[in-house]
């Protein structure tokens, strides 16, 4: 049987590049739900992450539930604490923060989840996480305590990559944060990617068609856009 990362590898191979487009919780409402996905569904976008660093309780598996009806596009929980985890959803980044030193978010909110992830058949994918300075503060810097990655020091970028790739996870996510600033150079992404045998998804600070071509061309296999298309809605036109 197919499984979501597969898919991924599969369409790696075949040298198609991913789109991910990430709903907050907290930032969608449920009556908007079947315009916006409506949109989604005409444009270029492959995936759906739903996610944020601080979402009410019982926000996420309303959304997904909603989303489900007007989309064939697999859903994919990005999920910021344990009380985003919902069964009905496809499959589930199992992110640890390994850009910071907060045993929370490098393994104790990973054990915490365990018991609610034997009560799902969630595809569950382990995900290094890392954050990257962007030029301001992000949530999920206040969030989990911890200081995101100087974008100068390149090789420490690399080596902390690699060294998740080294610990048996399956994909690299490169991430600026939510309503970055600054995007992640090309420089960046090009340099870990080299490194890698493994997928790298980009993230934060997107908002043209532009950056994300210099993503992807920079070797980015799955970018992820979430604030932009919150502020502007026919960025999707661009992406059919």
């Amino acid at each position: 049987m197919s499984t979501m990362y597969y898919d991924i590898l599969n369409s790696i191979s075949q040298n198609k590049k991913l789109l991910a487009v990430l709903i907050d919780p907290d930032k969608m409402t449920l009556n908007n739900i079947s315009a916006f996905i409506d949109t989604v569904n005409k444009s270029k976008v492959t995936h759906i992450f739903i996610g944020g660093s601080t979402v009410n309780k019982n926000s996420t598996e309303e959304l997904v539930s909603e989303i489900k009806k007007h989309t064939k596009l697999p859903l994919i929980l990005f999920p910021g604490d344990v009380t985003q985890i919902t069964k009905k959803a496809d499959a589930l980044l199992f992110l640890s923060l390994i850009s910071g030193r907060n045993p929370e978010y490098l393994i104790g909110k990973q054990v915490e989840a365990v018991s609610k992830l034997r009560e799902t058949t969630l595809e569950v994918i382990s995900t290094g996480y890392i954050l990257i300075e962007n030029g301001k503060e992000t949530s999920v810097q206040k969030v989990t305590g911890t200081l995101p990655m100087s974008r100068n020091n390149i090789q420490d970028i690399i080596n902390t990559a690699k060294a998740g790739e080294l610990l048996g996870m399956k994909l690299i996510y490169l991430e600026a944060g939510s309503g970055a600033s600054k995007a992640i150079t090309s420089e960046i992404i090009s340099s870990v990617k080299k490194e890698l045998n493994i997928p790298l998804i980009v993230g934060g600070g997107i908002r043209s068609k532009e950056q994300l071509d210099l993503a992807f061309d920079s070797g980015a296999d799955l970018v992820v856009i979430g604030t932009a298309f919150e502020e502007d809605e026919s960025f999707f036109e661009e992406l059919k």
